[in-house]
C-alpha cells in the first residue's frame, strides 16, 4: 500500500500522476476539432483532387491541429516531395504567416536529365493563391535555415535523412533546434519499423523504428512533449516496402511532437 509519509513513495505516486495526466492532456490534443482555419485549409478547393482523395488516410485536419500551428506561424517543412501538406499548411498559417520549403539540393553525381524533385514546390510557391511559401534548396548535410521559428514539419522522410551518404544525424536535428524558437515544435512523421529491423531498413523498406528517432531528436536537445496513434495501422506488419500495392497509403505510422525547452 502507498504510504503518503514516505517520501520516496510520495514521489513515486507524483510521478505516476504526472504521466496519468500528461496522457489525458495528449489523447484531449488529438480528440479535440480542429480549429476552423485548419478546417478550411483542408476545405480549400484549390487543392488537387488526387490530394483529397488521401484526406481520409493522411488525416491533415487533425495531425495540423495536433502539432498546434496557428495564424501567422513561421514555419519550416524539411523535405515537401509532391505538395500534399505543403498547400494546407500554407492556408492554415495564413497570409501573415511564412512558410520555408527545403527540398535537398541534387547531388553532385545526379545525371544532368535528372527529373527536378523540387519542380512540384516551385509550381506551388509561384501560385498567388500560396503567395506565403518560399522554397529553399540546400544539401541536406549543410543545412542552413531561417532563424526564430515557430515550427519544423517532416513527414515520411526522417528515415530517408538516414539514407544520405556519411550524414551526421546529431548535427542535422540540432540545425534544426537552433533554427526554432525556444518553446519551438519540431513534428515528425514515418512509416513505422519492426522494433529488431537492421539499420538498413531505412532503404530497403523505406521504414525506421520509433525508438531510434526518439534517441537522436533527445540527443540533439528536444523533449517529446506528445506522441499520437491517429496514423496507427495495426494490421501492417512491417515487412513490406513502404511502396508495395499490399501496404501503400495504409501503413502503420508514428506522430511525434518535440519542442524546445524553454530555458
Amino acid at each position: 500500500m502507498l504510504s503518503m509519509k514516505n517520501p520516496k513513495s510520495l514521489s513515486a505516486f507524483m510521478n505516476v500522476a504526472a504521466v496519468v495526466v500528461a496522457s489525458i492532456l495528449c489523447v484531449a490534443a488529438v480528440a479535440a476539432a480542429p480549429p476552423t482555419f485548419v478546417s478550411a485549409a483542408v476545405a480549400d478547393a484549390s487543392r488537387p483532387a488526387e490530394d483529397r482523395q488521401r484526406d481520409a488516410d493522411r488525416k491533415p485536419a487533425e495531425l495540423v491541429a495536433f502539432a498546434g500551428i496557428k495564424r501567422g506561424a513561421s514555419v519550416l517543412e524539411l523535405v515537401p516531395g509532391g505538395g500534399y501538406f505543403t498547400r494546407i499548411l500554407s492556408q492554415s498559417i495564413g497570409p501573415k504567416g511564412q512558410l520555408y520549403t527545403l527540398s535537398p539540393a541534387p547531388r553532385p553525381d545526379a545525371p544532368a536529365n535528372a527529373p527536378d524533385r523540387a519542380a512540384p514546390i516551385k509550381a506551388i510557391a509561384a501560385d498567388p493563391h500560396y503567395a506565403n511559401v518560399k522554397l529553399l534548396i540546400q544539401p541536406i548535410k549543410k543545412l542552413d535555415l531561417p532563424a526564430k521559428l515557430d515550427l519544423v514539419w517532416t513527414t515520411l522522410n526522417y528515415h530517408d535523412i538516414h539514407n544520405v551518404p556519411d550524414i551526421d544525424l546529431l548535427a542535422f536535428n540540432k540545425a534544426i533546434y537552433s533554427a526554432l524558437k525556444p518553446g519551438g515544435v519540431y513534428f515528425v512523421i514515418d512509416h513505422t519499423a519492426a522494433a529488431d529491423a537492421a539499420a538498413d531498413v531505412t532503404s530497403k523498406l523505406h521504414r525506421i523504428n520509433p525508438e531510434v528517432v526518439k534517441t537522436e531528436v533527445l540527443a540533439a536537445g528536444f523533449v517529446l512533449e506528445a506522441q499520437s496513434d491517429l496514423l496507427k495501422h495495426p494490421a501492417d506488419p512491417h515487412t513490406a516496402a513502404v511502396f508495395d500495392a499490399s501496404i501503400r497509403g495504409k501503413t502503420d505510422q508514428f506522430v511525434f511532437k518535440f519542442r524546445k525547452p524553454t530555458k
